[in-house]
């Protein structure tokens, strides 16, 4: 019977969707997390009658065909790119976006990855890095003597040394944009790399073409509703649920196929 095979492609596209919701649940804290979210989609049909077929020798066709569907499969998992509100912190190296965009970093690889992160320290040498040690780029050493850094909306680094009245002025950050954020890879600790999908990264200063600025201070918190996510979950197991009561209800059926003499 169909039926059975239907419904543990449905008991299978719950479990993706409670994954997802485990994984939003247990980044509410983490760091400018955007929320995901399960896509499905219905799996191919099988036309025992096709629409419009012929019906009779008087050349009448049929209004509605007969398809039965094969179940569901999961389409995608996409990233909701709402921005997440700002929380004060006051650090001297931590940045907000406000608006679009991402900072690139360095991998030890040599390769680039964005995030959205903007939790900085300095490294022993005195370059902005990320929490994991990976150097942001361009790369802006702030100098042994500074005593404050401060940073503008339109990424401006300066310095403020020790007995010195003007500040001194360390580089620029930049921010880069995607045309299909969506189509960025998850590489973990809170990095993207781009793909064929998300198009390459258009780097430029905040605040031009369409680019967010910066807010120094602030950190952008996750975007995860947990009422929403703890409503979904609840749908899921529901779902997840029925999908099994009619695995349990052809095994019935059968049984009492079986038992017909």
């Amino acid at each position: 019977m169909k039926a059975l095979q239907i419904a543990a492609t449905g008991m299978l596209a719950q479990q993706t969707r409670v994954s997802v919701i485990s994984n939003n649940i247990a980044n509410v804290d983490t760091t400018a997390y955007n929320a995901r979210r399960a896509e499905f989609a219905d799996l191919l049909y099988q036309h025992e009658k096709r629409a419009g077929a012929v019906s009779s020798d008087a050349g009448t066709v049929l209004p509605a065909g007969v398809q039965v569907g094969l179940g569901v499969r999961t389409a995608a998992i996409s990233m909701d790119n709402t921005r997440g509100s700002l929380r004060q912190t006051d650090g001297d190296l931590d940045l907000a976006i406000e608006g679009r965009g991402y900072f690139e970093v360095a991998l030890p690889d040599g390769t680039a990855a964005y995030t959205r992160d903007g939790s900085f320290k300095r490294s022993p040498e005195g370059a902005i890095v990320t929490s994991d040690g990976y150097a942001v780029q361009p790369e802006l050493v702030i100098p042994e003597e500074a005593i404050q850094v401060a940073i503008n909306g339109d990424g401006e680094v300066y310095a403020y040394l020790e007995g010195e009245v003007q500040a001194q002025l360390v580089g620029r950050l930049s921010l880069a944009l995607f045309l299909n954020e969506k189509g960025l890879e998850a590489r973990g600790g809170n990095l993207f790399v781009p793909t064929d999908a998300s198009g390459e990264a258009q780097p430029g200063d905040p605040g031009i073409e369409g680019r967010g600025t910066l807010r120094q201070g602030y950190l952008e918190e996750s975007t995860v509703n947990v009422v929403a996510e703890i409503t979904n979950l609840i749908e899921a197991q529901r779902s997840y649920e029925m999908n099994s009561r009619v695995i349990t209800a052809v095994d019935e059926m059968m049984d009492v196929t079986n038992r017909i003499r």
